[in-house]
């Protein structure tokens, strides 16, 4: 059995360098939420260290609420602006003599494109037009999925240790009390069930199915480097090989 860990980095994190010699893809904030030409080199340049996938993290342009407001955006908009991001980190991959693999949208442009076939379609063709070669990665199941295999491109469908889920599959909004687990143990059990069984438990108490190709672990907070360990030391304990998508 094999799985995909990812993490999200470049956004300001205490941790990242160690967490890049635990996880095996990371996606790169490319400065609308966070993140800047310096953090996006440094990034790049740990990620090569470490052999770990090199991904973008595109955003709506958003820093003030780190890409976590909804916002109403054109198609057209969001299109450019994705392909804005993918060119910047691009060629800082490029110039450090690396290979981009993937893009995961940050925050809410990824939520929204979860649910939204239109600002979905956006980015799957922005991707396409930088690179088709590029794979991209979206919620299991979501309208970004579909869309990207819609395009022709190489589709990652990622699940979320720590995250609770709504019964349609998508993820509980951070504004709600559930949005959260906050217990290592929940969390590795909640990973567990979705890679080894396929579906996960949503807060009203249903069953969803889910494809798990990759795990996101989030990077942003102090916890995240322990909790890595944690899930690493699970995988190996469950004989789940660990690398990237």
């Amino acid at each position: 059995m094999i799985i995909d860990l990812n993490a999200d980095l470049g956004e300001g994190g205490r941790h990242d360098e160690a967490l890049l010699q635990l996880v095996t893809s990371a996606n790169i904030a490319c400065g609308f939420h966070a993140g800047d030409a310096q953090t996006m080199r440094q990034s790049v340049r740990w990620g090569m260290r470490y052999g770990v996938a090199l991904g973008a993290h595109p955003s709506f342009l958003d820093r003030e609420n780190f890409g976590r407001k909804a916002m109403s955006v054109s198609a057209d908009t969001v299109f450019a602006q994705v392909v804005y991001q993918l060119g910047a980190l691009s060629a800082i991959v490029a110039v450090e003599g690396g290979r981009l693999t993937h893009v995961k949208p940050h925050g809410m442009l990824y939520n929204q494109a979860a649910r939204d076939p239109m600002l979905a379609d956006a980015i799957a063709r922005a991707v396409k037009s930088v690179n088709p070669a590029l794979r991209l990665v979206g919620l299991a199941g979501s309208e970004l999925i579909h869309a990207g295999q819609r395009l022709g491109l190489a589709t990652r469908q990622e699940v979320f240790a720590d995250r609770g889920y709504l019964p349609d599959g998508t993820l509980v909004p951070r504004d709600q009390p559930a949005a959260l687990i906050k217990s290592d143990e929940l969390a590795l059990a909640q990973t567990l069930e979705m890679i080894k069984r396929r579906r996960v438990r949503a807060s009203d108490g249903t069953w969803v199915d889910v494809e798990a190709d990759t795990v996101c672990l989030h990077g942003d907070g102090d916890h995240a480097l322990l909790f890595a360990r944690k899930l690493r030391q699970c995988f190996n304990e469950h004989q789940i090989q660990v690398r990237a998508a």
